[in-house]
C-alpha cells in the first residue's frame, strides 16, 4: 500500500455533506472504468446508486478515500423462506490500491454486523468478481453461491422500463450469528427492494 489507511465506521446519519460528495468523488473514478453508466448514479454529490446503505466503513489514506463498503439490513426471501441479512454493497477499492482486497472492508464492518445480530451478510456480486471473492472466502469466512438469481426493484421508476430486474449472479454469504448450515436452500432471492 502507499499510506496508511484508516478506517471510519459511520451510521448514515452522520455523514455530512462533504462526506457525501468525496464519496461520490471516489465511486465515480471507481467504477466509471467499468462503464460510464455504472459512473451516472454518483453524479451530483450522490454517494449511492440503489437503496442507501445505513452503516458504512469507509477507508482514508493521505490521498482521501481508499476503499468503502455500505451495509443496509434488511429481509430477503431465499426460495419461500424470509431471511434477515445485513446486505453488503457499494464495495470499492481506488485504483492506485488494487489487491488492498475485500477482507479489509469486511474485517472492519465485522464487529458492528456482530452487534446488530444479523444470522448473515449476503451480496450479489458480477462473475467477472468471482476470483476476488473467493481469495476471500477461501479462508472460511464466506461462501460463494452460484447459479443464483435474485430479483430487485428498480431505484428509480422509468415508464419504458419493468419496475423489477432478475439478474444471473454470484451471492456472497457470511455467517454472522448463524452457521453456513442455516441458510435456506434455493437458487432465486428477492430483495424486494434496490440493490444496495
Amino acid at each position: 500500500m502507499s499510506s496508511k489507511v484508516q478506517w471510519r465506521l459511520c451510521w448514515e446519519n452522520e455523514l455530512q455533506l462533504s462526506d457525501h460528495v468525496q464519496l461520490a468523488d471516489f465511486f465515480r473514478k471507481t467504477y466509471g472504468p467499468t462503464g460510464a453508466f455504472n459512473a451516472k448514479p454518483f453524479e451530483g454529490g450522490r454517494s449511492w446508486a440503489g437503496a442507501r446503505p445505513e452503516l458504512r466503513a469507509i477507508a482514508y489514506d493521505s490521498h482521501g478515500v481508499a476503499a468503502h463498503m455500505g451495509s443496509l439490513r434488511r429481509f430477503i426471501k431465499v426460495g419461500s423462506v424470509d431471511l434477515l441479512v445485513a446486505e453488503l454493497g457499494l464495495y470499492g477499492v481506488r485504483p492506485d490500491l488494487e489487491g488492498f482486497g475485500i477482507g479489509h472492508s469486511i474485517r472492519a464492518m465485522y464487529p458492528v454486523l456482530r452487534e446488530l445480530g444479523v444470522p448473515f451478510a449476503f451480496g450479489a456480486v458480477r462473475h467477472a468478481l468471482q476470483n476476488h471473492f473467493a481469495r476471500f472466502c477461501r479462508h472460511g469466512l464466506g461462501t460463494i453461491l452460484s447459479g443464483v438469481r435474485v430479483r430487485s426493484t428498480l431505484p428509480d421508476m422509468h415508464p419504458q422500463l419493468p419496475p423489477t430486474r432478475v439478474e444471473d449472479v454470484l451471492a456472497v454469504v457470511l455467517p454472522i450469528a448463524s452457521s453456513m448450515s442455516e441458510w435456506p436452500a434455493g437458487t432465486f432471492i428477492d430483495r424486494n427492494g434496490p440493490e444496495l
